[in-house]
This record gives C-alpha cells, structure tokens and sequence, in this order.
C-alpha cells in the first residue's frame, strides 16, 4: 500500500482543469459525491447526482463549467469530469507496490527469457521457452504456457492461465481466473459419437487490453483467435476459437461469441449479449443488453432484441398472444385477399 498526497495546483495541472479555489488544498484520495471528506476529490459526471453536489463534504469537485457555480467547495472545471476521474484514479490508486524479481517458489524453466525488472510471484508457473517482457507482474500461482509471450508492462493478477502459444501485448491487465488460449468447441460428428478435433491456432492479444475474471479466450482451430489493440473485456465474458475482435471494442458481463465471428472496431456490447457464429459484425455496432444476435450486421447503430421486464400477469398475457400470431397473420392474409377482389 502506498497513501499520496497532492495539492489541488498540481492536480490542476496534471489534468489540465481550470482551478478555482485554494490551490494549496491537499488531496489525499478519491471518493463519491455521497462519501467525500474534506480531503478527497470527488467528481460529478451524470445529472442524476448534481443534487449531490451541494451537500457533499469533499475537498474539491471535478466539474463542467456549466455546474461549476453550484460546486460549494473548491473546484476543478474541465469538459470531461469522468475522464479525469480515471486519470486521478490511477494516482491514488493503493494497488502494492512489486519489487522485480522472482519468488524462490515460482516455477522457471531454463529455456525461459524473463526480464530483470518482471516480478514473477508466490507459485506462478513460466513455461519452456515463455518470454516475459520488461516490468510485466506475473501473480501467484499464475501459469505462462510454452511458447507464449508477454508484453512488457503487463498484469497477470493471481490464478490466471496462459496456454501454451499465447501472444500478449504490452500494458494489459489480466483479471483473477482468466483463461487464454484453452481449446476451441470443435468436434466431428461420426454418427455415434463425437471426434476432437485439434485446435492448433494460438490467441492474439494486442496492447492495452483489459481482460475481466473468470473470461474465457479460446484458441483458433487453425489460424488464431485475434484480439485488437485497446479492447476491454469484463468478467464471465466467452470468446470462441476463431473469433476477431477489433480494436477499442468493449463488452460487458456475461457476453458470448461464437466462433468465427468477426467484431469490428469500436463496438459496445451490453452484458448477457450472445453473437452467432461464422457473423460479420460491423464497426461502431452497439448492442443493448441480453441481445441475441443471429444475422451479420452490416452497419453501425444500436440493436435490441427481447422485451423488458414487466409483471408477470402481463407478461403471461403478451405469451398468449405471441403464440397467436401466425394464426393472426393467416387470418389477416385472408382479409386482404378478400379486400384485394
């Protein structure tokens, strides 16, 4: 753990915020609208808690110019509060500090490159012939499979598998139980039972990818599953063998991807969605949550499927009717046939 401290000119210009107030304030962390005290920054960045901002207790705020003459304490004014909550929130992050080096009970084969300012923790496994680049943290009892590589600046938090021929690029963040590389769905079929196929591609993981716990990466079958630069992916999230994500594309919990299909860049795809296999998927495609996509979309814009929640009553009702609608569409074939003649 590691406590920071700042003065609110300082801050000002680190982010490049207007001050007004007391530059010689001292900020020594980060908290909400709700929870700030007198020595923590806070920032408002969605209307629903501009109510928030007269009563809260906090040090200075992050604000627009338009909500700055309401801030009742010192203020940073920037056009993008939000963005510059995540700047600060890497600064008082208390995230431990890692000495490089490599724990007396970590796993090294010979043929391994590691370098001299990785940390490799408490149990972590490096394969035959792995590389891990400069200042990469590999966690406890953390797995780098033969073969892979790992960009410098990289975290492998605790638990988290890289199978063999696993290529990873530099300042990703690799969530507790992830797994990358593990073998694709791919069987053949005989007629009584099912043949493994083997999956013999590798996984592509470009830089600055955000990779969430428990996410499941598959191997390609032949080529390798690509991930682009600058992707973030969120816990349970699934990504089968083959499948192509483009770069700065973002999805939440709980998505499925089948395999062969091809993401575009710059998507957002809501939590609980689920992608078709062998589907092309355009650029700046968004999807509302629990989407279940089933045809290639070709252009950019936003796409639902399923209904909302409603009361049970109602909803027994609208099933009712869902059932009724191809006789409903019967029926009404008829009636412009008859109004046709």
């Amino acid at each position: 753990m590691h406590s920071v401290e700042r003065t609110l000119s300082e801050l000002a210009d680190l982010l490049g915020a207007e001050l007004r107030g007391d530059g010689s304030k001292r900020i020594t962390g980060l908290a909400t609208l709700a929870s700030a005290g007198e020595d923590d920054i806070t920032f408002l960045a969605n209307e629903k808690y501009t109510r928030q901002l007269g009563t809260t207790r906090a040090g200075a705020v992050l604000v627009r110019p338009a909500e700055a003459d309401q801030c009742p304490c010192n203020a940073l004014v920037t056009d993008d509060p939000y963005q510059c909550f995540a700047r600060l929130s890497h600064l008082f992050n208390p995230e431990p500090v890692r000495e490089a080096g490599i724990d007396r009970s970590a796993s090294v084969a010979e043929s391994a490159a590691v370098a001299d300012t990785a940390w490799i923790g408490p149990g972590a496994v490096i394969d035959r012939n792995a590389e891990v680049g400069e200042r990469v943290r590999v966690g406890p009892n953390s797995v780098v499979g033969a073969g892979s590589r790992v960009g410098a600046d990289t975290v492998l938090a605790a638990n988290v598998t890289l199978y063999h021929g696993v290529t990873m690029g530099e300042r990703c963040r690799i969530s507790s139980g992830a797994v990358i590389g593990s073998d694709g769905f791919g069987y053949a079929h005989t007629g009584r039972n099912w043949e493994r196929i083997a999956q013999i591609g590798g996984v592509h993981i470009g830089d600055d990818v955000d990779i969430g716990a428990n996410t499941t990466i598959d191997r390609g079958a032949l080529d390798d599953t690509v991930i682009g630069n600058g992707v973030k992916i969120d816990n349970l999230v699934q990504v089968a063998h083959n499948v192509e994500i483009g770069d700065h594309s973002a999805m939440a919990a709980l998505v499925g991807i089948s395999g062969s299909t091809r993401i575009g860049r710059h998507c957002v795809f809501g939590g609980a969605s689920g992608i078709g296999g062998h589907l092309t998927i355009a650029d700046g495609v968004q999807l509302t949550g629990m989407t279940m996509v089933t045809r290639s979309l070709k252009e950019a814009g936003v796409y639902s499927s399923g209904t909302g929640v409603e009361p049970n009553r109602d909803w027994r009702r609208s099933v009712v009717r869902f059932r009724q609608l191809d006789d409903m569409a019967q029926r009404l074939r008829q009636i412009e046939k008859k109004l046709s003649e």
